[in-house]
């Protein structure tokens, strides 16, 4: 299976069910870490199964462990990015470093998918999942996909900063695209299809945690990680609920 065919059948089965979706970040002492995102749909895989033996073909039942860039698939697809927009192509230049990784089995029950990617500073992470949406570009139009609607336009830009100090998860709502979704009088289908999903943070840190101004945060045993559980519509619809500030111990 071509990769881009693979990332849109899998970004596809995690609408079809509730999922998981876990954001996690690693800080090193040095202010670099790394940045990924896993959708857990292993729930889904029941109904799933002949749909995966047509896509992927007899494999499907086997245990499929696969990994590609997004600049392999931007490869792949050369020919449509050359026709995209100067600005467009800088976006997806942006991701390119991405590694998709993929683990799929109808007979074991598996599905879960993982994009990840380093970063020297947490700020090089701004609106990083809306940046990944830029992938709906390569068709040319609009996705129809809830999944990349929802990560592209929950009316937010998300900033991250940090100063080893504090740490400061912050979206800022766009008034502008709340009133046009307002005035918007088409149904919003994206809500529909992940009002059982779940959206996870997890963080850890170099150093010890003092607070949390989020009062749902769990802490590790070593108080280096916290993780917070939120409704995946709180991400969608309400994004600055996921918002929060860490501070650490001297």
């Amino acid at each position: 299976m071509k990769l881009y065919r693979l990332l849109v059948f899998c970004f596809l089965l995690v609408t079809l069910a509730s999922c998981t979706f876990t954001e996690n970040i690693y800080i090193n002492d040095n202010g670099t870490g790394k940045f990924s995102v896993d959708l857990e749909g292993s729930s889904m895989m029941e109904m799933a199964g002949a749909q995966l033996d047509e896509q992927i073909g007899a494999n499907a039942k086997k245990y499929i462990d696969t990994s590609f860039t997004f600049k392999q698939l931007f490869e792949e697809k050369k020919d449509s990015i050359a026709k995209l927009s100067p600005e467009i192509q800088k976006e997806l230049k942006k991701i390119e470093n991405f590694v998709v990784h993929t683990e799929i089995s109808t007979e074991k029950k598996v599905f879960l998918m993982t994009l990840s990617t380093d970063f020297k500073k947490v700020n090089e992470l701004q609106d990083i999942l809306k940046t990944i949406s830029t992938l709906q570009k390569l068709e040319g139009r609009p996705s129809t996909n809830p999944l990349v609607s929802s990560f592209a336009e929950n009316k937010s830009k998300l900033n991250y900063t940090y100063n080893g100090k504090k740490f400061t998860r912050k979206a800022v709502i766009d008034q502008q695209k709340v009133a046009e979704k307002v005035n918007d009088t088409a149904p919003d289908m994206s809500k529909m299809f992940f009002v059982l999903s779940n959206y996870v943070v997890k963080y850890h840190f170099p150093k010890k945690i003092k607070k949390v101004s989020n009062p749902n945060a769990l802490f590790s045993e070593d108080r280096k990680s916290i993780t917070i559980q939120y409704p995946f519509t709180d991400y969608m619809e309400n994004p600055d609920k996921l918002n929060f500030d860490v501070e650490f111990e001297k």
